[in-house]
């Protein structure tokens, strides 16, 4: 469906011109190659209005979808958002791979990453080392000096007249290369068989150890392999699951899984501590170096003869331009060869790349001694009724940053945000400076004038108790949404009026609980209805005409996005990812489903024993899933369906939240204690001071540096609250 297309790229296929790839909400795409580059552009001419989507900062218009890499690259935030490290190494890498035609649809121009670390044999591995990582500003034929002489030589004596000199006949990333990574998964196993007449390669070829794969870049002539994003966030690359009898070792047992590095005990780990060694400090204040070779000014030219980092010249765009080839069986060998020699990104610089900038230099606070102190604020409402939601939109440039409190009595509350997080801990700032408090209450409950305009006064079915599940808040603060209605409807309020602006029925039944995605540019995201008919129901909020569905003419009748079926009892709690496009829930005695947003029941979450009964939710776009159990129970499960983690605690927990890049997990519960764990394997990090009374929901503000909780005793508390104090190299180094 067109309406389903949120991206267009112009794309390259075998060094021409010629393709596009298309992105859909889905979280799909689909690469096409066409005769020539003017159809190209009839098609995306043809095609909606979406530029290359909304993440890297530009206009969607049809001409970004068509212009060239390095226009894309200039016209962008993203190295802007990166230097002020708004964007993870991660992302950033995956924008560069992505605008220079780096795809998943095509084996020869596979997404490159680098290796970054060099110990692979240690039992213990310490990422406050230098010397466990390696130097990025060289690329991997010249990390060893004696191959880097040889490479050297190579070049200098050179003596094909029919070709320039280049230091290497390999290349850092090869169709061979990706499936040599990824051989233990479909559809990569199959392709393999397609391209080795039916069989897995030799043994010795094979992908079986990190340290040995490792080594070879470091000594074998012919091999100068970079890595592949995979590394980064897939574990299941390393098991054979298919139970593929991967040849034999001299020892006789089969080649099954790929042998880990001594200092990673599971897949997982080895996956954790590369992602945790490529968002190091180290990686980070080098990384440009690496982009140089890769995408940027050394790639090609004398900077390149210099840094050791020509390749085989029809590795290159405009080395070759296949049209102009008459010769049929000359065009097929040039065909041949660009797909067998892999091929180079397209140049986005010719001038070196900026450096990130520091950590020290962008959060001096995070690194000072002095701790603050735990607790910003107390705010009492007029009501002792328990505050049992709490949504914090507060980012600056919305109309009312706010933080909009519900209650049981299901009265709202507008509260004003005033960003202070710079000023905590300045000199001469104290608590008393009332209009440095972070949450203003909002003067309608304050005052308990206005309180029609803040009170949800339709009835809510006798049968449902009131928790944070039964609303969402839009992420601009100006609508709530309701459920639990004895009409079986979810129902949407003004928040500046208090007014009922429309009902949406679907379900069979009451509605239970309510989650929304994040939101797109344009105030567009997901929700989802989870309901007593053990169905759940997917809905676009659209945040133009502030409605659910796309259609302000017939807003009483909706229809949702896709049925999400697989329960057999009522649904209790559901979280919803945007990103990953994917939606989780858990019925009144369990299990919890993963569905894909089209409604696809992808796989069940099962907990261990006695992991009967999910209450609470939450899910990182990582992939990970902390599901919080009656009685004290947590699990971490990976999407794809490994448990991680355990744990039980002596509370009954009412609020779970992960941090935004998905490493701590914060919790509160009837103890009126809060506590911030490690999410992959549940260690303590922090407890707060004790409340007086239980915690019934949270949130965090937009820059994860304020916890707002709502109280059983109706009051919110504000905390103080930085991640990064617990991150290793905080620890180590600061």
């Amino acid at each position: 469906m067109f309406s389903e297309i949120r991206a267009v790229f112009s794309r390259r296929y075998l060094l021409q011109n010629t393709a596009m790839e298309v992105f859909m909400a889905n979280r799909t795409s689909v690469m096409f190659n066409f005769p020539d580059q003017a159809t190209v552009k009839k098609v995306v001419y043809s095609l909606p209005r979406v530029g290359v989507g909304t993440s890297y900062g530009l206009p969607q218009a049809r001409r970004i979808s068509m212009a060239t890499p390095r226009q894309l690259f200039k016209s962008s935030n993203m190295t802007q958002r990166w230097q002020r490290r708004e964007i993870s190494n991660f992302e950033y890498l995956m924008f560069l791979n992505t605008i220079t035609g780096r795809t998943y649809n095509d084996l020869n121009q596979y997404p490159v990453f680098p290796w970054v670390l060099t110990n692979y044999d240690s039992e213990e591995l310490d990422l406050t080392l230098p010397g466990n990582f390696r130097d990025l500003s060289k690329p991997i034929g010249a990390l060893n000096p004696k191959r880097a002489a040889f490479y050297a030589d190579h070049y200098e004596t050179w003596e094909d007249d029919q070709a320039p000199p280049c230091h290497y006949n390999s290349h850092y990333s090869t169709a061979a290369s990706t499936l040599h990574w990824l051989v233990r998964i479909e559809p990569f196993t199959t392709f393999l068989f397609g391209t080795n007449n039916d069989k897995f390669d030799h043994p010795d070829r094979t992908f079986s150890a990190i340290a040995r794969s490792w080594r070879n870049c470091q000594r074998d002539t012919s091999d100068v392999k970079e890595l592949i994003p995979e590394f980064y966030y897939l574990p299941e690359m390393f098991v054979n699951s298919n139970g593929y009898h991967l040849g034999m070792r001299e020892d006789r047992t089969m080649v099954y899984d790929v042998d880990l590095p001594a200092w990673a005990k599971k897949p997982e780990d080895l996956v954790r501590i590369n992602r945790m060694a490529l968002e190091s400090e180290f990686v980070s204040c080098q990384l440009h170096q690496w982009i140089d070779l890769i995408f940027g000014y050394k790639q090609r030219g004398p900077e390149a003869v210099r840094a050791l980092n020509v390749f085989h010249y029809l590795t290159y765009e405009n080395s070759v331009k296949l049209d102009s080839i008459t010769d049929p069986l000359l065009r097929e060998a040039t065909e041949a060869q660009i797909q067998s020699i892999g091929q180079t990104p397209s140049q986005l610089l010719i001038e070196p790349h900026p450096p990130r900038s520091s950590a020290m230099h962008l959060s001096p606070l995070m690194f000072k001694d002095q701790m603050q102190q735990d607790v910003i604020m107390v705010l009492k409402f007029p009501s002792n009724s328990p505050v049992t939601h709490v949504a914090a939109n507060t980012l600056p440039h919305l109309t009312i940053p706010a933080v909009v409190t519900v209650t049981c009595s299901r009265v709202f509350a507008v509260n004003r945000w005033h960003n202070t997080v710079g000023l905590r801990g300045a000199p001469g700032y104290s608590l008393e400076q009332a209009h440095h408090l972070p949450i203003e209450m909002d003067s309608l409950v304050a005052n308990n004038t206005g309180s029609n305009k803040r009170q949800i006064t339709d009835l809510v079915d006798q049968s449902i108790q009131i928790t944070t599940h039964c609303f969402v808040v839009t992420a601009d603060n100006r609508y709530i949404l309701v459920c639990g209605f004895w009409d079986k409807s979810f129902r949407v309020y003004s928040s500046e009026t208090g007014k009922l602006t429309q009902i949406v029925f679907g379900h069979w039944d009451v509605v239970t609980c309510l989650a929304r995605s994040e939101s797109y540019i344009g105030g567009d995201c997901y929700i989802v209805s989870g309901s007593r008919d053990a169905t759940l129901l997917l809905w676009y909020w659209s945040g133009r005409h502030h409605i659910i569905g796309d259609n302000p003419n017939n807003s009483d009748y909706p229809a949702p996005r896709a049925v999400l079926t697989g329960h057999d009892q009522e649904v209790v709690c559901v979280a919803v990812c945007a990103e990953l496009g994917l939606v989780i829930s858990g019925a009144k005695e369990g299990p919890c489903l993963v569905h894909t947003i089209t409604g696809d029941l992808l796989r069940a979450l099962e907990g261990p024993e006695y992991y009967q009964c999910p209450r609470l939710i939450s899910v990182s776009s990582e992939g990970h899933c902390i599901i919080y159990y009656e009685r004290g129970r947590f699990c971490n499960f990976s999407i794809n369906g490994k448990l991680l983690a355990q744990m039980e605690v002596n509370d009954s927990t009412r609020a779970i939240l992960l941090s935004s890049d998905g490493h701590n997990l914060v919790t509160g519960g009837d103890n009126g204690v809060v506590e911030v764990w490690q999410a992959c394997d549940f260690k303590q990090l922090y407890v707060y001071p004790g409340c007086d009374a239980g915690v019934r929901a949270m949130d965090l503000s937009h820059d994860q540096r304020t916890l707002i909780t709502g109280m059983a005793s109706g009051s919110i508390v504000a905390f103080n609250i930085d991640f990064n104090r617990w991150h290793y190299e905080h620890q180590n180094r600061y």
